[in-house]
This record gives structure tokens, C-alpha cells and sequence, in this order.
């Protein structure tokens, strides 16, 4: 590859990424399902050994997935974001205060509020174990002299990027861990114009240290085919802080949910392909003849056959033990999938158990619900951080925090209001106490407010209280 412009292999992939690529792209696979996995079947169905191949060519066409992680993934993302995280600012920056209103309302450019943005994140990260956000500005010809003509000409528009774990291929940690450089990849379709006959493939590289940024993109048409151009350069936004503008949401080993249900999905994907491919078999029984004599005779639907007097003719049929334990085991695998995902109680309604008691199930829930505070915590912290971070940059002077997502039941709410209410009534003498108490109760009741809202009714308690 031609890499001109540049003074390094900017497709250099860093030494661990290379053995997860694979991986993350089974992941993918189990947790999307549907005719996605199903075109992929080749990679997951087990061959047997000297299976020939029209057989293994018709159980691939008969293959299908019962997709348990994909819909645990999705009950937590949206049983955590139910109502929407909490997001505080103090300060008397009016400008900025308008500003961080648009922005939770379109963090991205594209429409997308915050709250869905990290949704979105949070899916990444179960599936692949993190996610990465890149804080960006729009790029200007010429620096603004003062901050309002900055605001004017939209340069401190500060917004987000998206990326999965497989786009960020090579970087390099500093003595207190934090990120050196990096380098992110996307690859793309694009047609310049409608007239045009083919797409072309584009694939751009991104590279960001503690101040400068370059990007980088392969031409796939025209004489400029297979080179790789340096098409921008410049100092990022973040450059004043001297750090990477790449922000990573990551869960722990414990928590990543795919890579601890995803060999348990392989293997009931395969015994019950096994399974329902015997059942099949079996609708289909083979003719068996008992004879001494030599048997040439066929046989089908629209023949006859002719015995000896001595002869005897049967149909082979299983007895069926297989197939019981089989399906026993499928259910036990189903169930160990919801187990280890700390959705127990989940897994026992849908495979119709009830075995366990009231105490029992109550315990179980209570697992869950403290795994998705673990969950809440990784996300609020990684949006903490990319606020503050926007807010330096920025330079607006706001104290930002980020609350809630902490409460997962509707009678939550009802056992905070009272703890309120018993907290007041011990008569501690500080308004601050009182106000922050006030507007988190706000805050949280109405979630799905629009910002500006919320920051409205956070004046006017601070002002009432003041």
C-alpha cells in the first residue's frame, strides 16, 4: 500500500487488536441474529466428521437461531435507559447554558439526543466490551479573534462520533495510562454522483495525538486508485487539555455479556440444529428388509414390493431417549445463558419453571438490579467525562454532573420520595441540601423532558430556595 504523505504505515493494526477482530465480529453475529447469522451459519455450524457435503450443504439451509443473548442485551439497555440520566450544570453562563441545551437535545449533528447516543454506546460495549467517543469541532479556515465570533461562526460547536471497538486498529498508552495516539478506521460507500455507475469503496483513517489530528483516505477510483492521501491536518480540540479526544465506555470482564453467554449461544445453536435436523430425519423413517436372499427390487411411494413366504419388511424408528435428553439439555443451556447474564429470574418465566420461590426470585432481582447500577455507573462516568471535557474546551466555566439511572422499578420512585421526605423532615439547616434534593426529585420524575425544561425548573428552585 502506497502510503505517501504520511511517515508511518497508517494501517499498522496494533498487536492486540488483530486476535479480537474475529471475535467481535462473532459477537456481532449472536447478538444481531436473524438473516445476519443466518448467512454467516458456515462459521458456527459444526461440521461433523466425514459428514459429506450435500449433507452439510441441507442442514446449513435448514439451520436456525434461537437468539437468547441478543434480547438479554436489549432488555438491559432498556431497562436501564427507561428514564433518562440526570444532567446538572452550575453556573451563570447563560450562553453556555443554551449551548449544552442544543447539545444534549443533538449531541451528534445528526439529530440524535444524548440519551440515545449512549444507548446506542451501551450496545457496543455488552456486545464488544467497549465503545469509543470522540469529542470533535467543526474545522475552520482561520482561528476566531474573540469568543463570540467563535460562537457566531459555529467553532465551538462541540460534538460527538461514534465508534465500535473494531475501528479504533493501533494506539499507545502514556506513563498514567490515558491515550498517547490513536488511530481509527472506517470503511464506506460512496457514489459522487447519481449518474455514476458503480460505488466506490473509501477507506479513511483518523489520527489524534494530545494536540494535532491528520486524516488520512485510500482512493478507490481514478488515477489516484490505491494510494492513500493526506487529505487534513491541524491542531484538535482538546489540544489545550493535551489529551486524545477519544473517550472510552468500557464494562468489566464480569459484565461483558457476550463474551461470557456467546460459546453457551454457539453450543444451543448447534444442538438444537442437531436436534430438530434428527427429528426431521426421523419424519422420513428407512424401509428395513429381513431376507436370506439377494434384494434388488425398488422401492418408493408408487411400488410394490414382493416377500417370501419367510421374509419380513419393517421401517427403522428411534426409540427417543436421545432426542429427550437433548431437548433437556437444550433447556439447561437456555437457562445457563440467563444465569450467567444475572437474569435468572427472567430465564425461569420463559422456559416455564417454577421452581423457584417468592424469596428466591426477589433475591435474584435484586442481583440484577445491582448489575444494572454497575452498568449505570460505567455510564454515567464515561459521560461525565466527555462533558467536562467539552466543558474546558469550551471554557464556559460550568460545574457539570450526571445522576440517576439508578432506579429500575416503577415503585422506586414512590420509596425516594419518601426517603426525601424523612430526610427533610430532620430540619438540617442548609439550603443547598434542600435544593439538591428538590431538583434531583424534579429531575428524575420528569426524565423525559426536554433540557431547557429542566434547566428552567432548576433555576427556579435555586431562586424560590434561595
Amino acid at each position: 500500500m502506497n502510503t505517501s504523505n504520511s511517515s508511518f504505515d497508517v494501517n499498522h493494526e496494533h498487536p492486540e487488536y488483530s486476535p479480537k477482530r474475529a471475535m467481535w465480529s462473532r459477537y456481532r453475529d449472536l447478538y444481531v441474529g436473524g438473516e445476519q447469522f443466518i448467512a454467516n451459519a458456515d462459521r458456527y455450524l459444526v461440521r461433523r466428521q466425514k459428514e459429506p457435503g450435500d449433507v452439510y450443504a441441507e442442514r446449513l439451509s435448514r439451520s436456525f437461531y434461537e437468539n437468547y443473548v441478543g434480547s438479554i442485551v436489549d432488555w438491559y439497555t432498556a431497562t436501564l435507559f427507561r428514564r433518562e440520566p440526570v444532567l446538572a450544570f452550575e453556573g451563570k453562563n447563560e450562553r453556555a447554558r443554551k449551548f449544552f441545551s442544543n447539545f444534549i437535545e443533538d449531541c451528534d449533528l445528526k439529530g440524535t439526543n444524548l440519551a440515545e447516543f449512549f444507548r446506542k454506546q451501551f450496545i457496543e460495549a455488552l456486545i464488544c466490551g467497549k465503545s469509543y467517543v470522540l469529542v470533535d469541532f467543526p474545522r475552520v479556515n482561520r482561528p476566531a479573534g474573540t469568543r463570540a465570533e467563535e460562537d457566531e461562526r459555529g467553532a465551538s460547536r462541540a460534538y460527538l462520533v461514534s465508534y465500535s471497538a473494531d475501528e479504533l486498529i493501533n494506539w499507545s498508552h502514556d506513563d498514567r495510562g490515558h491515550y498517547e495516539w490513536v488511530v481509527l478506521r472506517t470503511r464506506s460507500l460512496r457514489k459522487n454522483r447519481i449518474e455514476d455507475s458503480a460505488w466506490a469503496k473509501q477507506t479513511r483513517w483518523v489520527y489524534y495525538d494530545k494536540e494535532d489530528y491528520r486524516i488520512y483516505e485510500l482512493s478507490d477510483e481514478g488515477i489516484d486508485r490505491g494510494r492513500v492521501e493526506l487529505i487534513a491536518e491541524g491542531r484538535h480540540g482538546l489540544a489545550k487539555q493535551s489529551r486524545v479526544p477519544l473517550m472510552e465506555l468500557r464494562v468489566t470482564e464480569g459484565l461483558w455479556l457476550l463474551n461470557k453467554a456467546g460459546s453457551l449461544q454457539l453450543e444451543h445453536f448447534n444442538k438444537s440444529n442437531a436436534l430438530g435436523w434428527a427429528l426431521t430425519m426421523g419424519l422420513f423413517a428407512m424401509p428395513v428388509v429381513y431376507s436370506d436372499r439377494e434384494w434388488d427390487q425398488v422401492m418408493g411411494e408408487s411400488y410394490y414390493i414382493q416377500l417370501g413366504p419367510q421374509d419380513r419388511f419393517g421401517w427403522t424408528e428411534p426409540a427417543g431417549t436421545v432426542y429427550q435428553i437433548a431437548a433437556d439439555n437444550l433447556t439447561r443451556l437456555q437457562e445457563e445463558i440467563y444465569r450467567i447474564c444475572y437474569v435468572t429470574h427472567a430465564g425461569g418465566a420463559v422456559s416455564g419453571s417454577s421452581s423457584q420461590s417468592g424469596v428466591s426470585k426477589q433475591r435474584d432481582y435484586a442481583i440484577t438490579q445491582e448489575v444494572l447500577r454497575a452498568y449505570g455507573d460505567a455510564v454515567k462516568d464515561a459521560m461525565k467525562r466527555i462533558l467536562r471535557a467539552i466543558e474546558a474546551a469550551r471554557e464556559d466555566g460550568f460545574s457539570i454532573d450526571v445522576s440517576g439511572m439508578d432506579e429500575f422499578d416503577i415503585g422506586d420512585f414512590g420509596t425516594e420520595l419518601d426517603d426525601a421526605q424523612r430526610l427533610l423532615s430532620l430540619g438540617i439547616a442548609s439550603p443547598t441540601l434542600k435544593k439538591q434534593v428538590y431538583k434531583k426529585l424534579a429531575f428524575q420524575f420528569l426524565c423525559d423532558a426536554r433540557q431547557e425544561v429542566k434547566e428552567r425548573i432548576g433555576q427556579e428552585i435555586d431562586q424560590e430556595q434561595s
